[in-house]
């Protein structure tokens, strides 16, 4: 039974977090093909960064987010392995981060998945834009 975990980059241990990394590079770059903006944009390292993934019995990641908290709290680089697609694991991501800090959260959303993000409280904010080749908008939650 795959489980959901998250921690501070600290507290991940280097074959999760290689896993959690090679995810992210799959998802993002060989399948979005998104070159023109850095994965490994240092961000994973400060301090306030959580990493949140779901993980099965062999140590395979089968899906992941991180949060980032600065002034504003950010869910992103939310990807889904191939063979853990289609079974609630990033809805199930977005949801312990969303209890784990509640408030306002901040995303930059695939516009196509604008609805999507919708199940989960987020209210678009904003027109669209590009980010990265592909079209985006930033989406909010409302404090509780």
């Amino acid at each position: 039974m795959p489980a959901l975990h998250h921690a501070p980059l600290a507290g991940v241990d280097p074959s999760t977090l290689y896993r959690i990394m090679a995810l992210r590079v799959e998802v993002f770059v060989h399948e979005q093909k998104i070159v023109d903006e850095a994965e490994l944009d240092g961000a994973d390292l400060l301090p306030t960064t959580e990493l949140f993934w779901i993980q099965d019995e062999s140590g395979e990641v089968l899906a992941t987010l991180r949060v980032l908290v600065d002034d504003t709290v950010h869910i992103g680089r939310v990807a889904t392995a191939i063979q853990g697609r289609g079974r609630g694991y990033a809805g199930e991501l977005v949801e312990a981060a969303l209890k784990a800090y509640p408030g306002v959260v901040e995303i930059s959303a695939q516009a196509h998945l604008e609805n999507w993000y919708g199940r989960f409280g987020f209210i678009r904010a904003g027109e669209q834009y590009m980010e990265a080749g592909i079209p985006h908008v930033k989406m909010l939650t409302r404090a509780d």
